[in-house]
Formats: structure tokens, sequence, C-alpha cells
């Protein structure tokens, strides 16, 4: 079964996009997700400048 996640607060950064949403407990996450294609790179962190950090450093394989 899927998550039903409502992201709020995206910024694109480059092919990276952060967003934030709220976990299954009422916290606040972000992710970071890139949109090329075949890349395939997302991660979850507790806050946002990680998740900024990690769009800023993100480099595609693909």
């Amino acid at each position: 079964m899927t998550v039903n996640r409502r992201f709020r607060d995206r910024t694109r950064i480059g092919p990276v996009e952060v967003a934030t949403y709220y976990d299954g407990r009422g916290r606040d996450m972000h992710t970071a997700a890139c949109t090329a294609p075949r890349c395939g790179f997302s991660a979850d962190y507790h806050s946002r400048a990680a998740a900024e950090l990690a769009a800023r450093t993100h480099r595609c394989k693909a």
C-alpha cells in the first residue's frame, strides 16, 4: 500500500526538488528527490537544511 503524502513548501534546486511533508506521526519531514530521467535519487531528512544541502551537492549518474 502506498503512502499518501501532501507536499508543501516545494522548491527546485537544479534537477532536485525539495519539499516538506508530515510523516505518519505528525512530524515535519523534508525530502529531496531528483527529477532527471533514470536517476532514482530521493532521500528523507529531519531538517530542511540537510535536504537542501543534499540537493545542492547531488550529481546525477544518469
